[in-house]
């Protein structure tokens, strides 16, 4: 009983520290006209990038909920979302960031779509880092709160991203729910 009180306060009272800040959108945002001013092959990436955010936080819903076949379903749609994102509109830069965060997000989805529950948290926790990373680049119309758990990866902390500010933990699912903080919103 000491062990479990003391474990919740320490996720509560965790800090962030060590915990990799990733890159900030602002960079992209500053480049998103393009030469002749006007921002529609990056919103056309942004939209692109829409269907890959939304089944990484079905991934991350999955996660939450224990459910590891819903978990495995969505990481197989993701891994099929990358194949179709288009990197044309971005800048040969972005472009060859974009090539190495996919297929990099890529395999951790690819081991999602068939592994089992901790094996799937495991490769949510790199997952999560490059969507984090991608976000950066492609920006995003939705609101997301990027969270973090203290206590994850042996305390070493975890990231992930949410459409919700209420803390729903995908590391520990029903376990510690609650375990996180809210680092900072995206939109």
């Amino acid at each position: 009983m000491t062990l479990v009180t003391l474990t919740a306060m320490s996720c509560k009272d965790g800090k962030k520290e060590g915990a990799a800040e990733p890159m900030s959108n602002e960079m992209h945002q500053e480049d998103g006209n393009n030469q002749d001013g006007s921002k529609q092959m990056a919103n056309a990436g942004s939209n692109a990038s829409d269907a890959i955010i939304d089944n990484y936080l079905k991934i991350k819903n999955a996660l939450v909920a224990d459910n590891q076949e819903k978990a495995a379903e969505a990481g197989g749609n993701l891994v099929a979302d990358f194949d179709d994102f288009d990197k044309a509109s971005y800048s040969s830069e972005e472009q060859q960031e974009l090539t190495d965060i996919i297929e990099d997000a890529k395999e951790h989805a690819e081991h999602i779509s068939e592994s089992p529950m901790e094996h799937q948290r495991e490769h949510f926790d790199i997952l999560s880092k490059d969507i984090i990373d991608m976000i950066a680049i492609t920006g995003t119309d939705k609101k997301l709160y990027q969270d973090f758990c203290p206590m994850y990866n042996d305390n070493k902390g975890a990231q992930w991203l949410s459409a919700s500010k209420e803390i729903k933990n995908p590391y520990y699912g029903s376990k510690m729910m609650g375990c996180g903080e809210v680092q900072k919103e995206i939109n």
